[in-house]
């Protein structure tokens, strides 16, 4: 119960507040809420009470290679985005809602929705969106005319944006534990805080069953399932899940629910012509429950159906041929895969730092070990190979850039290169450890060739509470899809006027939080993590109408 007296309404912290009033600290600046306050003064861009419109032009060049010679032509294409202002009312529906990520996102929601402070052996600690992309970054649109100083806003403010505090929670898991219980469970958040958003997490109650094939992952998950859907047919179970969804959408009512698999990494599904290589097939592959049609599909397949998104979490290639097929066919977005939190994220960055920088990576070994839930089901073999696939790309496009330090694969008898070319060496190990529970331990070493035959080594150490980085990343991937929902564009550089239409289904400027990014098929993979984060800058801001990267070159300093 609040303390309360005559002049103030405070909380001693012990307590969980009933409003944001009672809060010993005030709301956190990543939490806080703002209206849209960008204008844009442009003939380039247009407001309506329903919707921006911008107009954009896509500088890019055209390079054609003769005799070694590079003759560059550059190209304007012409678009207009059209991007519905009010977000509608949003859920987010997980597949291991119940796990250690899960369980995380819903108590860490609800911690900053009740704005509940907590007590650590540091002192009172109040929650926040530190971690989030949209809500703890910022990205300069300009220059202040008085000053000359650069402008940064929140990421989130570039656009109207759902706020993570007003998404509706739920999902399945295939451990029925109540959710209060379940976040106790994964011993990630502060003992006092989970005492607190306990009563709110059991508002949420149980997660609704889910599915469970037992080929997909490691045997030693079979004790956790007990909250299933009946039987073993896969149409049924299809038909079940989508049952779900208009359930949860009609309960709450909802404009749009995001479908999210942050449940436990499942081996890699064979590509079987006539089983899962085009909609067509995947659909009566279902209906015969053909064995290799994975849970992560099957969950896929039905937001599909019903026209929401779907976001992969996870290593493993929910995505195959027939369910991009069938997302094309329906128009409904998809994204993944799997989580870029930690060591993916910070070899994104040095591994372009150095090459960019002109050494040579020679070698990059990566070790970890972790005790958690995710932990334990990669100590199965199959599991961890879908995890290691999804790490091992992570440097191709820097190599594949830079023809100087690493000689290009050899060209077949067709002009198809034959191989990688010449690549580091790269090991991903990860290893179970119990003791260490939800924070991972994380060893790198970098070996590269520098100057004149010398050699450098880098090593680093990090040690990071993994759900807690993983868990801002599904509110972004949440928020952003919502945001792609809203967006439409057309091209205009024909002279010809059509409607409007929505985006490409694959969401691929989700890929700064994706450490395998799904991308439109026949088209390069980007891991680049300075390329993905300016990507994602250069769209939001041409749904403005502004330029990308505007004043970047800083041209009024070297100019007189």
């Amino acid at each position: 119960m609040a303390l309360n007296n005559n002049n103030t309404n405070a909380s001693s912290g012990y307590n969980t507040p009933d409003s944001e009033l009672e809060s010993v600290l005030p709301i956190h600046p990543s939490a806080a809420r703002r209206p849209h306050a960008i204008v844009v003064q442009s003939e380039n861009t247009a407001y309506s009470d329903e919707y921006i419109t911008a107009k954009y032009e896509n500088r890019s060049a055209e390079v054609t290679v003769t005799d070694g010679q590079f003759l560059v032509n550059p190209t304007v294409q012409s678009f207009e985005f059209q991007t519905k202002r009010v977000p509608g009312k949003t859920g987010l529906m997980m597949i291991g809602v119940g796990g250690n990520n899960g369980t995380t996102l819903c108590a860490t929601i609800l911690a900053n929705r009740h704005n509940i402070v907590w007590h650590t052996k540091q002192g009172i600690q109040q929650p926040n969106y530190i971690g989030s992309l949209l809500r703890a970054s910022t990205v300069r649109i300009g220059t202040e005319a008085s000053t000359g100083k650069d402008v940064h806003v929140p990421v989130s403010d570039v656009l109207p944006m759902v706020h993570p505090n007003d998404l509706v929670l739920g999902g399945w898991d295939i451990s029925g534990v109540p959710l209060e219980k379940a976040m106790q469970r994964a011993q990630v958040l502060d003992y006092d805080l989970q005492r607190q958003v306990a009563p709110h997490m059991a508002l949420l109650g149980k997660p609704l069953p889910s599915i469970y094939y037992r080929d997909f992952i490691a045997a030693n998950q079979e004790t956790r399932a007990d909250n299933l859907i009946p039987g073993q047919d896969k149409q049924t179970h299809l038909e079940h899940i989508r049952a779900d969804i208009r359930k949860f959408k009609k309960d709450n009512g909802l404009d749009r629910a995001v479908v999210f698999w942050t449940a436990n990494t499942e081996r890699y599904s064979d590509i079987i012509p006539g089983v899962n290589d085009t909609a067509e097939n995947l659909l009566s592959s279902i209906k015969s429950s053909h064995p290799e049609v994975s849970p992560s599909t099957l969950f896929a397949v039905a937001a599909i159906l019903e026209g929401e998104p779907f976001i992969n979490g996870a290593p493993q290639n929910t995505f195959v041929p027939g369910v991009i097929a069938l997302a094309e066919l329906q128009k409904s977005f998809i994204g993944g895969d799997d989580l870029k939190s930690g060591q993916t994220k910070l070899k994104s960055v040095l591994a372009e730092f150095l090459v960019n920088a002109g050494i040579k990576p020679l070698s990059i070994s990566s070790y970890n070990h972790l005790g958690n839930n995710d932990g334990r089901n990669l100590s199965a073999e199959k599991q961890f190979r879908s995890k290691e696939i999804s790490k091992s790309s992570v440097v191709d496009d820097m190599v594949d850039a830079n023809r100087v330090l690493y000689k290009a694969p050899e060209v077949g008898e067709k002009g198809v290169p034959v191989g990688k070319g010449e690549h580091p060496d790269h090991i991903v190990v990860i290893k179970y450890v119990p003791a260490v529970g939800d924070s991972k331990r994380a060893i790198d070493e970098y070996y590269s060739e520098i100057f004149c035959g010398g050699r450098n080594t880098i090593s680093i150490f990090n040690e990071c509470e993994d759900s807690l980085l993983a868990t801002p990343l599904i509110l972004d991937l949440t928020i952003l899809t919502e945001l792609l929902t809203r967006v439409k564009y057309r091209k205009t550089s024909s002279g010809e006027t059509k409607e409007f239409a929505p985006l490409y289904p694959v969401l691929s400027l989700l890929s700064y939080m994706l450490k395998a990014p799904l991308v439109k098929p026949g088209t390069d993979v980007v891991n680049s993590l300075n390329r993905q984060r300016n990507a994602l800058e250069s769209f939001l801001k041409a749904c403005l109408g502004l330029e990308s990267n505007n004043g970047d070159l800083l041209m009024e300093t070297r100019v007189w």
